[in-house]
């Protein structure tokens, strides 16, 4: 049974969940750099993608699971050479270089208002 991940927040402005849950996948939709409080979008890198890893995190929990379920990370970035904050969020999600998903950055349009974006795939250990 597919069930929806909706973070508050989070919500998107169309009637889109943050993530969608089959079993024990899960798959995230575009995770943004705004805070969940404020509902802004920060003007640094480094606070986009602060928020970002924060985001990405309050989702995969939200579905039951943790950072250690995730297997595959797309980061979105207006500018690909931008990859140090970025780099500094990933680290500290994913300490341990022997157990880090895969990641592969992809561009984000010129016009975008965001700096950085990601997408996540994770496999729970459990089904519901």
């Amino acid at each position: 049974m597919r069930k929806s991940i909706s973070v508050k927040g989070l919500s998107h402005r169309h009637p889109v969940p943050n993530a969608c849950r089959i079993g024990n996948m899960v798959f995230s939709g575009a995770v943004h750099g705004v805070s969940p409080t404020t509902h802004e979008l920060p003007h640094e890198m480094a606070d986009q993608s602060a928020n970002v890893f924060a985001n990405m995190l309050a989702i995969i929990e939200a579905a039951g699971g943790s950072a250690e379920d995730i297997i595959k990370v797309e980061i979105y970035l207006r500018d690909s050479r931008n990859r140090d904050a970025v780099n500094a969020e990933w680290i500290r999600m994913f300490p341990d270089p022997e157990s880090r998903p895969a990641r592969h950055v992809r561009p984000l349009p010129p016009d975008s208002p965001s700096l950085v974006q990601c997408e996540f795939i994770a496999v729970l250990e459990e089904v519901p």
